[in-house]
């Protein structure tokens, strides 16, 4: 398989058979549509519809049916040769190219006209045949998903994960055009929870005037986006869910929008914000005169608006601020005339510890109540940002397991064990390992092994949760590259609460040595 297509943010424009059955209309709608998508600067391709009609359709109703889509299917026909027409118009206008096929024959003829994606129908998505010949196809796929239950999107995602295929999911809703109450669109929720290494995005089929429905599929946090397009003239009259180049313009432009107004993943904080908030916060200020090294106690302040730039505000209030200049009433306490006291190793774990939550919370991780944590700063709790780890002790008999958690760009320094073998698996996020001298990166999933003797080491870019299971473990059992970890005790380098050290932590780090390497 090549490398994988990027669908995130991508627009599929189906032409169907909008092109009325003339090449020269469809190149018409190519060119206008092509417009609007470069004025707007997106991501979008044209979607084709590829039917072999003489032997799609039963020799005894390809004369004479009356079923309706028979009826639109030949009388929009087009040859290949005029279909080769329209995707180099495609292609002149550096748009992607689309082609959803109904059947085998049709899978065939797209890899030789080389599209670059085939698409999925929602009434194909349990047609196995066709399916088989698709997977083989070694073309990005989407897939609609109309009508299917999730259990049928199951057997859907397994069958082309098997066989190792590049794709996304549409939720779809095959009513055309499709009425509010039948959207479904808390099925995006579903469907990025579920398939969560997967595009999802949506196949709409509403009212081409409604703007509101494509805001809210961003705001769900569906990626890719398929409509109907076409092209009005005197004798052509689109249906009620294709969009002219107008109406696509007004629903790309909302889309943009919405993931304007959505954001990225991470909230960008801006100077403006914070500027806004400062003017909103209460500041600290002196009830009465205060000498030089006077501990400031709750009677000796208040707090009032305004708050001036770098002056302490009502947030950082402790009663262990002591004054290093002599202060004056009614003036504004700020951080160059005072020193803090509390106790800073205690700030780096207790923050370390709600990013841990955080981390264990976001990849559904859920521990009992009953459980010890080791944190460990082999180089002082003031250098654990960088070189730490957090160690959740769950089970230690016969056996033992582990949940270990390091926060982004933490290290853990290079060491062996003299009696534990153990097996790292990754859960969450990467974890970057050296095992005997070799580098290798494990994504969830991954497992590495590590026998006793063998020197280890083990660090991450982005944060990552690992779950060691191994023979028992034993208290001083590791030696480290760094002989001056090995002379310090262990209540040096590690601080071992029971759960998550709640009034637990302040004790332990207020009696056991402050001494770093």
């Amino acid at each position: 398989m090549k490398n994988k297509f990027n669908f995130k943010n991508l627009f599929v424009l189906d032409l169907a058979n909008n092109h009325q059955g003339s090449y020269l209309h469809g190149k018409d709608v190519i060119r206008e549509v092509a417009d609007v998508v470069k004025n707007l600067n997106v991501k979008a391709g044209i979607k084709f519809q590829f039917r072999q009609l003489k032997t799609f359709i039963h020799p005894d109703h390809y004369q004479s049916s009356k079923q309706k889509h028979l009826v639109r299917f030949k009388s929009t026909e087009l040859k290949i040769d005029e279909y080769s027409q329209l995707l180099n118009e495609v292609k002149i206008n550096n748009l992607i190219s689309i082609c959803t096929p109904f059947d085998e024959e049709s899978v065939e003829i797209i890899k030789k006209m080389r599209f670059d994606i085939i698409k999925i129908a929602s009434c194909s998505a349990k047609d196995w045949p066709l399916l088989e010949r698709v997977a083989e196809s070694n073309l990005p796929i989407i897939c609609s998903t109309g009508g299917l239950s999730i259990e049928e999107i199951d057997d859907l995602v397994s069958f082309f994960e098997h066989r190792y295929c590049d794709f996304s999911i549409m939720h779809c809703v095959s009513l055309y055009p499709t009425p509010d109450e039948n959207m479904n669109l808390n099925q995006i929720d579903i469907l990025k929870k579920r398939y969560h290494d997967k595009i999802i995005g949506w196949s709409t089929h509403e009212d081409p005037n409604d703007l509101i429905p494509i805001s809210i599929a961003v705001g769900k946090g569906a990626q890719m986006f398929e409509r109907h397009i076409g092209l009005s003239t005197k004798d052509i009259k689109l249906n009620g869910y294709s969009s002219d180049p107008k109406q696509l313009n007004d629903w790309i432009s909302s889309a943009k929008k919405a993931m304007k107004i959505c954001g990225e993943n991470s909230k960008e904080i801006t100077k403006d914000e914070i500027a806004s908030l400062d003017s909103l916060k209460r500041g600290i200020y002196l009830r009465r005169d205060l000498p030089k090294g006077t501990i400031i106690k709750r009677d000796d302040v208040f707090f009032a608006m305004p708050y001036e730039s770098n002056q302490l505000d009502s947030g950082c209030w402790s009663d262990d601020i002591r004054t290093n200049i002599i202060l004056k009433k009614n003036q504004p306490i700020f951080a160059k005339d005072v020193v803090l006291k509390k106790n800073n190793d205690e700030i780096i774990l207790k923050k370390a510890i709600h990013k841990v939550k955080a981390m264990l919370t976001e990849a559904k991780i859920f521990l009992n109540s009953d459980f010890e944590v080791e944190y460990s700063h082999h180089y002082g709790i003031k250098n654990f940002n960088r070189y730490g780890v957090v160690i959740i002790n769950v089970i230690n008999r016969e056996y033992c397991k582990k949940i270990l958690v390091q926060l982004p760009n933490q290290e853990h320094p290079a060491h062996y064990h003299k009696l534990k073998e153990e097996t790292f698996q990754i859960l969450s996020g990467r974890l970057n390992t050296w095992i005997d001298g070799k580098k290798k990166v494990l994504n969830p999933g991954d497992v590495s092994l590590v026998l006793p003797g063998v020197w280890h080491s083990f660090s991450t870019d982005q944060g990552c949760i690992f779950e060691e299971v191994s023979t028992t473990h034993y208290n001083n059992d590791s030696v480290y590259k760094d002989v001056k970890i090995n002379k310090l005790k262990r209540t040096d380098r590690k601080t071992i609460v029971n759960h998550w050290g709640r009034w637990e932590l302040s004790e332990k780090l207020s009696s056991i040595s402050k001494k770093t390497v």
